[in-house]
């Protein structure tokens, strides 16, 4: 099975959905199997503490795991820097704390309730309190991308025609145009997540593993297995490719 990876898409807080994935994939590669996750671990869902505590361990026990960083683990972790940063990236009229993003939701796993309503100089401090720094280490260590035989697995996208050492970190994160357009091969399968659909998609040169666990809807598995693709359930694979 060393040809074998298993990619993760976007898990937004969903611990339960989480944990019914991982045991699909012992079920299916054994407890050595290599997962790679594809980032946004954090907001929406209702227990983003819980997830961390499941990655970070995981990956503490030297599990065959590799955690990549979204946009929204880096507006957590920039959120809880000294001064909280702003994404230039976010529309103007929303904070990390907003509903539609849902750090409010995240700050509640760590037993802040109300962050959406409370002042920014209370908030950030009560943050800081409950917040463990080993969660805001595991934050900053995810990686951007992780390139495996023929797959290039990053949380957004690329952007097209760039070299891997040029791109930029914004685009990693945070890319949808022109990368969802572009049909043209890349010079690897890209594995991603961020733009939520309603199932997983395999475009060809692309496939996307966001299909809106943060929203509710189920949490999406790819193995990739030398040039086969499946999707993973419960009850086995789903050959794609």
């Amino acid at each position: 099975m060393s040809e074998t990876i298993y990619a993760m898409g976007d898990i937004h807080g969903q611990i339960q959905m989480l944990h019914e994935a991982l045991a699909w994939i012992e079920a299916d590669g054994g407890p050595d199997a290599q997962i790679v996750f594809l980032g946004d671990y954090v907001d929406r869902g209702p227990d983003s503490r819980g997830v961390i505590d499941v990655l970070k361990s995981g990956i503490d026990a030297g599990r065959n795991w590799t955690a990549l960083k979204g946009n929204h683990d880096r507006l957590f972790e920039w959120f809880m820097e000294d001064s909280p940063r702003l994404d230039p990236i976010l529309k103007a009229k929303y904070t990390w704390v907003s509903p539609p993003l849902g750090g409010d939701t995240t700050l509640a796993s760590y037993g802040i309730e109300g962050a959406a309503d409370t002042p920014l100089g209370v908030l950030h401090p009560a943050a800081q309190e409950a917040v463990p720094a080993e969660h805001l280490d595991f934050l900053k260590s995810l990686k951007t991308y992780y390139q495996f035989g023929d797959y290039l697995f990053v949380h957004a996208g690329i952007r097209p025609n760039v070299a891997l050492e040029d791109q930029a970190e914004d685009d990693f994160l945070w890319i949808r145009e022109p990368y969802l357009s572009y049909a043209d091969p890349h010079p690897w399968t890209v594995v991603h997540g961020h733009t939520a659909l309603e199932a997983p998609q395999d475009y060809g040169n692309r496939i996307n593993l966001d299909s809106g666990a943060g929203y509710g809807r189920p949490l999406s598995v790819a193995v990739c297995e030398g040039a086969e693709v499946s999707w993973l359930t419960q009850d086995g694979r789903i050959k794609v490719r």
